[in-house]
C-alpha cells in the first residue's frame, strides 16, 4: 500500500495535519508550508521555499504563533533529524532540537513537545523552559505513531504510542511523569498485527486503534483498559490514514486509501449499522462489530485526513488539493455541503 506521502499529487503536497481542535490545518509542501482555517476555508499563512524549504511535517499549537516543523521532500533546507520551532510573531526560528536519527513525528501541547524517532520518543517541557523530561524506548515505529491528549486540564493527560508487543498500545500519564512520580507502564493489547493508526479524544479518556489490516477500529477506555466498542470500516484490507474523535467524543471518523470517509456513533451506538447476517452464528466475530452510521467518498485512492466540524459535519482534506465538507444525521444520510480547492485559496493579504 502507498503511504500518504507517496500518494502526493503533482501539486506537491507532502503532508496534511489538523491542529489540536481541528479548526485549522497545516499543508506541508515541496514549496514550503501553508496554514489554513477550516470553516470558513481561508489561507492564514504562507511560508515559502526561501524560509523553510520543502517541509515534511508541521505541528501547530492550536491557533498560536508557534509551529514545529521537520524538513522533508526533495528540496529540504534543514536536516531531517532536526525539529525547528518557528515563531510567527518574531518571524524567526526560536528553538532547534537535533537527534541521532530521522524524526518521524512531532506533537505539541501547551506544556509539552514530543519528538518521535524510529525507536524512541523524547518528551520536553515547552515552551519555556524547554528541557528534556524523559525518553521512552519503543518497538520499531516507522510510521511515527504517537498521540497526546491535547487539553492540559483534562481528566487524563496521556501520551499514547505502540507498545513493545506486536499490536499493543502503551499509555503514559504525563501528569505523573511531570511530578516525578514513577508510574508503571500501562499496555493495551489492541490488535494481532502492527498498529497503523492511533487517536486520542480531547479528554484523554478514550483511545482508538487500527492495525495494518485496516478492517477494524477498536475504541478503548484508557482508565479501565477495556474495549468499549469495535467498529468495522470494511471487509477488505485497507491503509488507514486518519482517525479522529468529535470534540464531545460522541462520534468518530476515519479515512483510508479506499477513498471513503466513515462516520461512527460512539455514544448512541445503536445508530451504527449491524450486519444483515447477525443471526447466522457461523460467521463468528464478523457480525459482532458495528458498521458505519454514514460515509462519503472523496476522489478515488486519494489520501486524506478527516475531522469533525460544526453542526454534525465532517471535513475531509485531500493530498490532491481538494476540500470536502459533508453533513450527516442520525438516520445515516450524508450530504455534501461544500467543496473547494484549498491550494487555490489565496491569503487574505494578497487581495
Amino acid at each position: 500500500m502507498k503511504s500518504p506521502e507517496a500518494m502526493a499529487s503533482g501539486r506537491g503536497v507532502l503532508n496534511l495535519r489538523f491542529n489540536q481542535d481541528q479548526g485549522c490545518f497545516s499543508c506541508c509542501m515541496e514549496t514550503g508550508l501553508r496554514i489554513y482555517n477550516v470553516d470558513p476555508l481561508v489561507e492564514k499563512a504562507h511560508f515559502g521555499m526561501e524560509l523553510m524549504g520543502s517541509v515534511g511535517y508541521c505541528e501547530m499549537l492550536y491557533r498560536t504563533n508557534l509551529l514545529a516543523i521537520v524538513a522533508g521532500g526533495a528540496r529540504p533546507k534543514f536536516a531531517d533529524n532536526t525539529v525547528l520551532v518557528y515563531d510567527d510573531i518574531s518571524k524567526k526560528f526560536v528553538l532547534e532540537f537535533t537527534f541521532s536519527s530521522f524524526v518521524k513525528n512531532v506533537k505539541l501541547r501547551r506544556d509539552k513537545l514530543v519528538v518521535v524517532l524510529s525507536h524512541q520518543i523524547h518528551v520536553f517541557s515547552f515552551p519555556s523552559p524547554c528541557q528534556r523530561l524523559f525518553t521512552v524506548e519503543t518497538r520499531m515505529n516507522n510510521l511515527g505513531l504517537c498521540e497526546v491528549s491535547p487539553i492540559v486540564s483534562a481528566e487524563r493527560q496521556l501520551l499514547v504510542f505502540p507498545g513493545h508487543k506486536l499490536g499493543s498500545v502503551q499509555l503514559v500519564d504525563l501528569a505523573s511523569t511531570e511530578a516525578g512520580i514513577s508510574s508503571a507502564p500501562v499496555t493495551i493489547n489492541a490488535h494481532q498485527g502492527e498498529l497503523a493508526c492511533l487517536a486520542v479524544n480531547q479528554q484523554g479518556t478514550m483511545v482508538a486503534t487500527a492495525s495494518n489490516k485496516g478492517t477494524l477500529i477498536r475504541v478503548w477506555d484508557t482508565t479501565r483498559r477495556a474495549q468499549l466498542v469495535e467498529l468495522r470500516r470494511g471487509s477488505d484490507p485497507a491503509t488507514l490514514y486518519c482517525i479522529n474523535f468529535s470534540g464531545d467524543s460522541e462520534f468518530l471518523c476515519c479515512s483510508s486509501d479506499k477513498g471513503t470517509v466513515h462516520i461512527f456513533a460512539l455514544k448512541d451506538t445503536h445508530l451504527n449499522r449491524r450486519s444483515t447476517f447477525s443471526n447466522m452464528g457461523f460467521l463468528g466475530n464478523y457480525v459482532e462489530s458495528q458498521w458505519a452510521l454514514a460515509n462519503f467518498t472523496v476522489p478515488p485512492e486519494c489520501a486524506c485526513i478527516c475531522a469533525f466540524g460544526s453542526r454534525s459535519s465532517v471535513i475531509a482534506i485531500c493530498l490532491d488539493g481538494t476540500f470536502h465538507k459533508y453533513v450527516f444525521n442520525a438516520d445515516g444520510n450524508c450530504n455534501r455541503e461544500a467543496f473547494d480547492v484549498y491550494l487555490d485559496v489565496c491569503d487574505d493579504d494578497e487581495f
